[in-house]
């Protein structure tokens, strides 16, 4: 039989110090925008554009707008352009530099303001992509800190002495003092306790752990004090493993790119061809210098893909503000771009489909007891505990205007109950059923007897609430993506069973009791059979999946910073309901990109033929390029209105 736990293990959560409470995630300092070089030139380079563009439209002189629209070519020009110049180098051709050359010629033959505003798009864009790598990397980071850095191991002796976790080895046994985190992957061989392990598992309230249970490192131990044997190398811990899954996942994860993006090389080759022959070829048949150098410039701004990148921005960045307006804050045009090529969704279901927090759903006294009375003596005696399911208790005792007795003699069982004297004459426990010797029913939830002196007086439910909006949810999804949702969660099967019966989910679309990486490869089946997956989660536990998915929606309001900063969308506001509205404007935005590209290839179709065929005069060809630019800009804002969310 183990030892006892040392005598230096207090009692109870009161004899240590304060420890924060369990949260779904780290909350660490982040990488300010300014703080990253990319961020700070592009800054540069808005400011130095809007500070010119006033000045010249009121047709200051050109010596007050020159310099600073020359500082914007400057600050927002010179990295794209020696990425550009280091893609040539490796014999490829990119549209960075293409649109920097763009940028110059157009500035080149008077049109400097287009060229500056090209070049600060294209700087904006790469900040923000910037920041969003920095942002993930940093909450990756904070997330080893939920492992605490040292434990108390426990020598052959019985001496205790404190290490860092990674010194720890398999075989080290451990004392896990009340309210600490647990340092290693182990197993319990002395002690009982309630663990917080939602980090890991997903699981709404502490799982109750005894001799021979497994932990994870990284949760957190309740009010009883236990023994643990380490069973896995620091390395190879499932919070370890987490952290391997998700840099995995966000570096191998194949870009889902843009249109323009994905023909950039060849139609980057193609324009630099084809203003070379524009230019040589005259040249070469007798004519001036000038002319052919002039045809060779317009030919390469009608030909520019201006129109065609702003084909295919001002739908989705259109759709990205209207999806934000309303609870959805989508993290790049990519993003929505690939939101509307969701043929299935999966859900987490601890915080996701549901609330993350128990509440009592049912009361069944026994006579001659009322349901009022159960409650009351039931919640009397869990005032004193720290447990979710006491607090839940209470709670609901106080939302019915119960008036709490006064308790005596309290006394707490970790993993099993708590007791004690109510109004000096009743002697009430409330706890597990097996733990007071009274057979469990097959109710969804957890359930809690409640015994005075001895007898059975009734038993309460808890469960973790369905959120009002996830049965819709579930039934526009479906008939949005034809594929019904799945529901993927850590938790035990029969919980997963009952909440997805409650929101319409089939049984055999549920898969419970998985572990972080377990999702990650549920995801990667998925994707595997042809499927573009969405993914909702909220969780750490989730963080791996949603990195793996083809697009990755965390919750809002009690999402963890790992599953905030790894997913590609958000919903603010936790309203289900806006993610198939999200799919139907992705959607929509898909649409009028096609569109956009029809009508910029016929204007850049035209000039070009026009150029090449005759003589375009150059006033002409910006007109027509500008024109068909200004065309698809305005197609694309049409989704800012709001019946492009309401349809």
């Amino acid at each position: 039989m183990p030892a006892p736990v040392p005598a230096s293990a207090p009692a109870d959560a009161a004899a240590v110090a304060p420890v924060a409470p369990s949260a779904p995630g780290v909350r660490r300092t982040r990488t300010p925008l300014l703080a990253l070089p990319e961020a700070r030139w592009a800054a540069l380079a808005t400011v130095a554009f809007l500070l010119a563009l006033p000045l010249q439209l009121l047709d200051a002189t050109a010596w007050s707008w020159g310099p600073l629209y020359a500082v914007a070519y400057a600050a927002g020009g010179w990295e794209p352009g020696l990425e550009g110049l280091r893609a040539l180098r490796e014999k490829t051709l990119d549209v960075d530099l293409l649109m920097v050359v763009a940028a110059l010629g157009a500035a080149a033959i008077g049109q400097v303001m287009d060229g500056a505003l090209l070049v600060v798009i294209f700087a904006t864009s790469g900040a923000l992509e910037a920041l969003a790598t920095a942002r993930t990397e940093d909450s990756v980071r904070g997330l080893l800190d939920l492992a605490p850095a040292t434990a108390t191991r426990l020598t052959a002796d019985g001496a205790e002495e404190t290490v860092p976790t990674a010194e720890l080895a398999v075989g080290d046994v451990l004392l896990i003092r009340p309210g600490e985190r647990i340092g290693a992957d182990a197993l319990v061989v002395d002690g009982a306790s309630d663990v917080d392990q939602a980090t890991i598992t997903g699981e709404p309230l502490p799982v109750p752990k005894a001799v021979g249970d497994e932990v994870f490192a990284g949760t957190l131990n309740g009010t009883g004090a236990l023994r643990v044997r380490v069973a896995r190398d620091p390395s190879d811990t499932v919070i370890a493993r987490i952290v391997a899954l998700v840099e995995e996942a966000t570096r191998t994860k194949a870009p889902t790119q843009l249109f323009i993006e994905r023909v950039e090389q060849r139609y980057a080759l193609g324009m630099v061809a084809a203003t070379l022959a524009v230019f040589l070829v005259p040249l070469a048949l007798g004519d001036a210098l000038t002319d052919a150098l002039l045809r060779a410039m317009t030919f390469m701004i009608v030909a520019s893909p201006c129109a065609v990148v702003l084909a295919t921005m001002p739908p989705l960045l259109s759709a990205i503000a209207n999806a934000g307006r309303h609870g959805v804050l989508i993290k790049s045009a990519v993003v929505m771009e690939r939101i509307g090529r969701t043929d299935t969704v999966a859900f987490d279901k601890t915080g996701t489909l549901t609330e993350g927090v128990p509440q009592v759903t049912d009361v069944r006294p026994e006579p001659p007891y009322g349901e009022d009375e159960v409650l009351t003596l039931a919640a009397s005696v869990e005032q004193g505990s720290e447990h979710p399911v006491g607090r839940a208790i209470v709670a609901a005792a106080h939302d019915r205007g119960l008036s709490l007795r006064p308790v005596e003699a309290f006394d707490s069982v970790p993993g099993k109950g708590v007791s004690g004297t109510v109004s000096s004459d009743l002697h009430v426990e409330a706890g597990s059923p097996a733990h007071l010797g009274q057979e469990a029913t097959t109710t969804p939830g957890t359930e809690v007897a409640v015994l005075v002196n001895g007898a059975l007086a009734g038993r309460l439910t808890l469960t973790d609430t369905v959120r009002a909006c996830a049965p819709d949810a579930v039934r526009a999804l479906t008939s949005r993506t034809d594929h019904a949702p799945l529901l993927l969660t850590g938790d035990q099967e029969h919980a997963a069973a009952a909440v997805a019966e409650r929101v319409g989910i089939a049984p055999g679309d549920v898969r419970a009791g998985l572990l972080p990486h377990e999702k990650a490869a549920a995801v990667r089946e998925l994707a595997d059979a042809g499927r573009s997956v969405l993914l909702v989660g909220d969780g750490v536990n989730d963080a791996p999946a949603l990195a793996a998915a083809h697009t990755g929606v965390a919750m809002g309001r009690g999402g963890s910073d790992l599953a905030l900063e790894t997913a590609d969308a958000v919903l603010v506001r936790d309203e289900l309901g806006a993610l198939e509205r999200t799919v139907a404007l992705s959607r929509r935005a898909r649409r009028l990109v096609v569109q956009n590209l029809v009508i910029a290839g016929v204007f850049i179709a035209g000039l070009v033929i026009w150029d090449l065929a005759g003589h375009l005069p150059l006033p002409l060809g910006v007109a027509g390029h500008e024109g068909s630019t200004v065309l698809v800009g305005l197609n694309g804002l049409r989704l800012l209105r709001e019946r492009a969310w309401s349809r």
